[in-house]
């Protein structure tokens, strides 16, 4: 178990960095509650396409094409 290993797919990582920052956003305008923490790690896991919870559950949301590097 490699937690460092990329394993979060193009579609994956578009959603979460759209939730990322729309749930930080709520920091400064609206909610303002600890649920922006929550946008920063889904900005930081899209951004870096890493997200440690996969590792540890053995998923994998890339494609074929992405694992071998050809997307």
């Amino acid at each position: 178990m490699d937690l460092l290993k990329k394993n979060v797919g193009k579609t994956d990582r578009i959603v979460r960095i759209i939730v990322g920052i729309l749930l930080v956003g709520n920091i400064f305008y609206g909610i303002q509650s600890p649920i922006g923490w929550i946008g920063v790690i889904l900005l930081l896991t899209g951004l870096f396409a890493i997200c440690p919870l996969y590792s540890v559950l053995s998923l994998d949301t890339r494609s074929s094409g992405e694992k071998v590097g050809l997307k």
